[in-house]
């Protein structure tokens, strides 16, 4: 069940609610219709002070819900959702950055002169991940990983030109969420935040799990407004794995756009399905199975709202 049907279900029993009260008021209001002459001739003659004393008692007698007429009890305050919440994003997109292509376990060639075996925050960075993440696209799935294993780790991650645990004293300063997040065997405020890539009209979810491309204290850039100040590659300012790569449609040299999101932002697709990614998953059927307890009580309140008051 999804969250849509869900909603849609609550709305449905809630409307169904509303309904049945205002069959009882329309009842309530008929048999006081029959007796409503008599209630008014005695307001008719009594005096101002005793007229004024009746009207505040019969005042404070009719409670209940808005329009009632005689002491029909109050319903119980239910709040019922009708679409999912959508988050507003955190932080903005930089756009039109030169994308490159990198992969666990790229051996040094050309320009790039650092192993990819490891990573900035994981020295056993391919043996975690499980193993060779081959970049050839006939050697992939069609879940956006190599043939040869399932990875541990999630396939779509990216590395950004900054590192935190060499730049402290920057750190601090220029990452927004420095003292609320950090990674529990890295201890690094970076690795593994989400970012949003977007090229075109498709948009995918990675990690951020390595640093560079060639510099990794470009906090102008990472978190500021300032363009890469790497020179390389025409200036590439960000890399992406080959599940990104495959999502996204593109070769190493693309413009694209990115930005750092929330876990809360991130929706279910192919990042989710290993790795830390599963935790976001897991977090959504949680999420889902609130809501069926939430709909579960709003039916038990109907149901006792109903016995309470269609038996007087």
């Amino acid at each position: 069940m999804t969250s849509l049907t869900i909603a849609i279900c609550y709305a449905t029993t809630f409307g169904l609610w509303l309904g049945t009260v205002a069959s009882v008021q329309a009842q309530a209001a008929g048999k006081t219709g029959k007796t409503g002459g008599q209630g008014t001739g005695v307001g008719a003659v009594s005096k101002g002070g005793a007229k004024e004393k009746r009207a505040g008692q019969e005042k404070s007698e009719a409670k209940g819900a808005a329009g009632a007429v005689g002491p029909i009890a109050a319903l119980p305050r239910v709040y019922a959702p009708t679409r999912a919440r959508e988050v507003a994003p955190k932080f903005p997109w930089k756009r039109n950055i030169t994308t490159t292509v990198f992969w666990i376990g790229e051996a040094p060639e050309g320009r790039n002169t650092t192993p990819n075996h490891k990573s900035s925050w994981d020295t056993d960075w391919q043996e975690n991940y499980g193993g060779f993440d081959d970049p050839s696209r006939e050697n992939r799935t069609y879940d956006f990983h190599p043939k040869g294993f399932v990875p541990n780790l999630n396939p779509f991650y990216v590395a950004l030109p900054f590192n935190d645990l060499t730049n402290k004293e920057v750190s601090a300063a220029k990452i927004p969420w420095f003292k609320t997040r950090k990674h529990e065997e890295s201890n690094s405020a970076c690795h593994g935040t989400w970012l949003a890539i977007r090229c075109g009209n498709k948009t995918c979810f990675a990690q951020w799990e390595d640093c560079g491309p060639f510099t990794t204290d470009d906090h102008n850039y990472v978190f500021g407004t300032a363009p890469p100040k790497n020179v390389e590659n025409n200036g590439a300012g960000l890399d992406v794995s080959p599940a990104v790569r495959d999502f996204l449609g593109i070769s190493s040299g693309a413009q694209c756009d990115w930005r750092f999101c929330t876990a809360e932002e991130v929706p279910d697709g192919p990042w989710t399905r290993f790795g830390a990614g599963r935790k976001l998953a897991s977090g959504g059927e949680q999420d889902i199975a609130a809501i069926r307890a939430k709909y579960a009580e709003l039916v038990r309140q109907r149901e006792a709202w109903l016995q309470r008051n269609l038996t007087r």
